[in-house]
């Protein structure tokens, strides 16, 4: 069974940064694809960034472009989402997914398989 859990959500300043996490239990995606994604209250969930690691791949949402990096961490088992610069529009929950699909990162919610939890990212003006 495949467990991904989020962390590192919270309250933030515009302008500033934070890190979340994605611990992936019961088999690694180190070779596959995961994605962040997030969703504002009344909005559709929407995706932020993609990476495959088995095509070498990496895709951002334009809104995202140049402020938010996936990694990972392979001993660890976790992916991670730096985000900075960050400003309101960036509020939403934010989830991470993984697909055991190989090619470029989808940024369909359908397409991945596995979900965490989600955390709460709130960025006051």
């Amino acid at each position: 069974q495949v467990q991904l859990v989020e962390s590192g959500g919270g309250l933030v300043q515009a302008g500033g940064s934070l890190r979340l996490s994605c611990a992936a239990s019961g088999r690694t995606f180190s070779s596959y694809t995961m994605g962040w994604f997030r969703q504002a209250p009344g909005k559709e969930r929407e995706f932020v960034v993609g990476k495959s690691w088995s095509a070498g791949r990496t895709y951002s949402a334009d809104s995202v472009k140049g402020r938010f990096t996936i990694s990972r961490d392979n001993t660890k088992n976790t992916v991670y989402l730096q985000m900075n610069s960050l400003n309101p529009e960036d509020t939403a929950v934010y989830y991470c997914a993984g697909s055991f699909t190989t090619g470029s990162p989808s940024t369909v919610p359908g397409e991945y398989p596995y979900w965490g939890q989600g955390t709460q990212v709130t960025v006051s003006s």
